[in-house]
């Protein structure tokens, strides 16, 4: 049996990939704070299995409980093979560095970094323990890679995320495990995070008029399209690579 644990999948590009793993029939494990009814009703329509953990994931404790429910629910005595899409994050604080509200920051590292952090951690030590795949997807960002005006503390937790999954491919592999860890950074895609950051003021966002003028000339791209492209790397499991980050823009033919 598959089991595919996906956090943040009650909207966006979290929903549209656990409706892809749905399609293909694996046991989807969502995490997050709301329930997706929309979800349930798919996996009844595919007749595939759809889970549901609440979880807040600023919450230290209420973290470290879902992550124990979830890991449950995935390592039955007939998982094979369990898929990871770290998907959740929040995009607050847009600021510039001096007028940082410590709070939302302290709330960001939580989710961005902790969360997936700790996640990988479990699902790994579940893994080897019980002789089971893993693939794990780390959703990312081309702020890893380039500054952002305002956008500082994001990239900084996706550059994290980004060193993090190099650094776990390596240990894999030196280990002889059968595991795989990669990267997505699937662009700009039309959800309410971008709905959030078209309404910043630019004096935090320097460049929020891209963004709408993004919006208006209709380039976001949508959360299904965004998550079948991924599928598509997941389903060619022999020539994945490692440790790699994978770019929206790459695998795509405009």
């Amino acid at each position: 049996m598959k089991y595919a644990i996906v956090t943040g999948d009650s909207r966006g590009l979290g929903e549209a990939i656990a409706q892809k793993f749905l399609e293909k029939g694996i046991h989807v494990i969502g995490v997050s704070r709301t329930y997706n009814q929309e979800l349930e009703k798919f996996a009844q329509k595919k007749e595939a299995n759809y889970s549901h953990i609440k979880c807040d994931f600023s919450d230290t404790d209420d973290l470290a409980q879902g992550i124990d429910k979830v890991m449950y629910v995935a390592f039955q005595s007939d998982a094979e093979f369990v898929y990871l899409v770290n998907n959740a994050g929040v995009i607050e604080p847009i600021q510039t560095v001096g007028d940082l509200d410590a709070n939302l920051v302290y709330k960001h590292l939580q989710v961005n970094v902790t969360t997936p952090m700790l996640f990988i951690n479990r699902l790994l030590k579940e893994a080897n323990e019980q002789q089971v795949k893993a693939r794990i997807i780390n959703i990312t960002s081309g702020a890893a890679e380039r500054s952002v005006h305002g956008w500082s503390v994001y990239g900084a937790g996706k550059a994290a995320i980004n060193r993090f999954t190099q650094t776990i491919a390596l240990e894999q592999e030196q280990a002889g495990n059968d595991h795989k860890v990669i990267a997505y950074s699937p662009g700009v895609v039309d959800t309410d995070m971008q709905e959030e950051i078209r309404s910043t003021n630019e004096s935090a966002f320097a460049d929020v008029y891209k963004f709408k003028e993004m919006k208006e000339e209709g380039k976001l791209r949508t959360p299904e399209n965004v998550a079948k492209v991924l599928m598509d790397v997941l389903d060619q499991s022999s020539t994945i690579e490692n440790g790699k980050i994978y770019k929206l823009y790459d695998l795509i033919q405009e």
